[in-house]
């Protein structure tokens, strides 16, 4: 990054950066890394982060480490190590060799807390959990010293390194930094560096039978890749005078340094972990990748692409406290992505039959239509257009007001790259629902104009019936009815807000035969309707396609309304 493009950031972030690189801080370098845990998926929240981490990097000509935080075995599994690869992958970063893990440090960290013991920093507490919390203290009132708090380094050493052997049971033992329990930051009120877990462990096996504590380890690991800045959501505000004091402790003379911003707070979803687990194993979504859900992976089911999360995480920018995006912002995002990247294609969600009486039977027109008006290289495809079409049947109304510009009795539209139409007779069940329209056609207007000039308020969409492809279109609304389901008063349960309508399924949606050619997570604008994406489920006997994201612009209205 030059020193002019250095001199104008865009956040308060990347001006801290900028005035260390001025200062020779580090020698001008900038290294940053992003440390998932592996024990689930990542989500929109994550994504932001990555993209800070990343971009920085590259615009202070720096680098950005991938290091996995697996400190917690009885969590994390392989299969998570990999997914998130793939999604880092997916949204379009890269970190070339510079691919860790905390475990890869784990005799080192083992190391620095036996010095800690040796400088008499540390020791080894025999009370239980429900003792520790007794004895922490308040906001208000000091906490109170370990009766185990004076053990000599001998013994401390001795129990530590049996610890590690695997003498004792879990929650029998502790090690704890030796700092100060009558400390205004609660994070220093001798915080525990490790604890007993014999758990097996994805990388390490059965190696180890203590695990270092989060705190512990994520001061120390980014001191020993020499990042030089670290960058965490605002939670972690009051562990930083715990990871500066580890650091301290330690002697370390390359010092990262944390600066927090606001994570991602997104409205009618949840972006809390243990939330999204609760969605998972309480069956209200199908699994991580359920296009409801906020997770990379549900969002690139759905029919996100990489570009417009990076596009959303860039354009929200970066805030010192927590706020809440509207998920209509996230919704732009891909619109605006879509709507130059997306092949246009004519869909109907829910049929109702019309035959032209006037075009000859068994006859079919083969029709041009524009691929993408928004990208001339995508050239035209042809439509088929025979005497029996599908229309949406929302685009018919038998006594229909005087606003509704589409088809009626009487009444004259055009098709779509076809022809205008007339609609002469109504056809009706024994129920009295419209089962079939008759309608007559204008060969002069092919290609949907007249020669005449005359003029037709409504345009409708349409399908070939003889040449249409029949699909299950799955429709997606907010998971939630409230805009922070979240952060709801005590005593309610998020998931009471759940919105029962969030999917709906139609089984017999009837498409373009040129859909017969699409692959999963190939996307399409249908006409009128929206952006779609076609589905992992969909077989060979069998095409399901998710709706992205309707073509309705709510954001656009939402910053129209907010400017005047």
């Amino acid at each position: 990054m030059s020193t002019d493009e250095a001199s104008e950031p865009k956040d308060f972030i990347r001006s801290i950066v900028a005035d260390d690189v001025r200062a020779g801080k580090r020698g001008g370098l900038v290294a940053t890394r992003f440390p998932p845990e592996p024990n689930g998926a990542l989500h929109i929240g994550h994504a932001k982060a990555i993209a800070l981490n990343f971009s920085i990097a590259a615009e202070f000509g720096g680098t950005c480490n991938l290091r996995f935080d697996d400190t917690n075995p009885g969590a994390e599994e392989k299969e998570h190590v990999e997914a998130i690869i793939e999604d880092l992958k997916w949204l379009g970063y890269d970190w070339a060799d510079r691919l860790f893990f905390t475990s890869d440090y784990f005799e080192q960290l083992y190391a620095m807390a036996v010095r800690l013991i040796e400088k008499d920093l540390a020791f080894v507490d025999d009370q239980s959990a429900e003792e520790m919390r007794a004895n922490q203290g308040s906001l208000t009132d000091p906490g109170t010293n370990s009766v185990w708090r004076d053990r000599s380094v001998a013994e401390n050493l001795d129990l530590f390194a049996r610890m590690r052997a695997g003498e004792f049971d879990e929650g029998s033992r502790v090690l704890r930094a030796k700092i100060d329990m009558a400390s205004a930051v609660l994070t220093l009120r001798d915080p525990i560096m490790y604890r007993i877990q014999k758990a097996h462990h994805h990388r390490t096996g059965d190696a180890w039978s203590i695990y270092p504590m989060y705190d512990f380890a994520h001061g120390q690991s980014d001191a020993i890749e020499e990042i030089t800045h670290s960058l965490c959501s605002i939670e972690f505000v009051g562990h930083r005078p715990l990871y500066d004091w580890f650091v301290e402790a330690l002697e370390f003379e390359k010092k990262p340094r944390q600066i927090e911003f606001a994570r991602l707070n997104l409205s009618h979803t949840v972006l809390s972990k243990r939330q999204l687990k609760k969605l998972v194993e309480g069956n209200h979504v199908r699994g991580w990748d359920d296009p409801r859900m906020p997770t990379l992976r549900g969002l690139r089911r759905r029919g996100y692409t990489p570009e417009a999360i990076r596009e959303f995480c860039e354009g929200i920018g970066l805030a010192k406290r927590d706020n809440t995006i509207e998920l209509a912002r996230l919704e732009y995002s891909i619109r605006q992505d879509l709507n130059v990247r997306a092949p246009r294609v004519m869909g109907v969600l829910r049929p109702l039959k019309v035959v032209i009486e006037n075009f000859p039977e068994g006859e079919v027109d083969e029709l041009e239509a524009v691929n993408n008006p928004e990208d001339s290289s995508m050239g035209v495809r042809t439509v088929p257009f025979s005497r029996e079409l599908y229309i949406e049947r929302d685009d018919f109304m038998e006594d229909p007001p005087k606003k509704f510009f589409r088809l009626g009795p009487g009444r004259e539209v055009r098709l779509r790259y076809a022809f205008f139409i007339t609609c002469v007779d109504v056809i009706k069940g024994a129920d009295g629902e419209v089962t079939e329209l008759r309608c007559t056609y204008d060969p002069a207007t092919r290609g949907g104009d007249a020669p005449d000039g005359r003029k037709v308020k409504g345009t409708l969409h349409w399908v070939s019936s003889e040449h249409a492809l029949s699909a299950e279109v799955r429709l997606y609304e907010p998971l939630f009815t409230v805009e922070q389901p979240g952060a709801l008063e005590e005593g309610k349960d998020f998931l009471d807000c759940l919105n029962s309508e969030s999917l709906e399924v139609i089984e017999n949606a009837m498409l373009e035969p040129s859909m017969a050619s699409a692959k999963p997570g190939s996307t399409f604008q249908f006409e009128r309707l929206g952006y779609f994406c076609v589905d992992p489920d969909s077989g060979s006997d069998r095409l399901v396609v998710n709706r992205t994201v309707t073509l309705r612009d709510a954001w656009a209205k939402l910053a129209k309304k907010e400017k005047r």
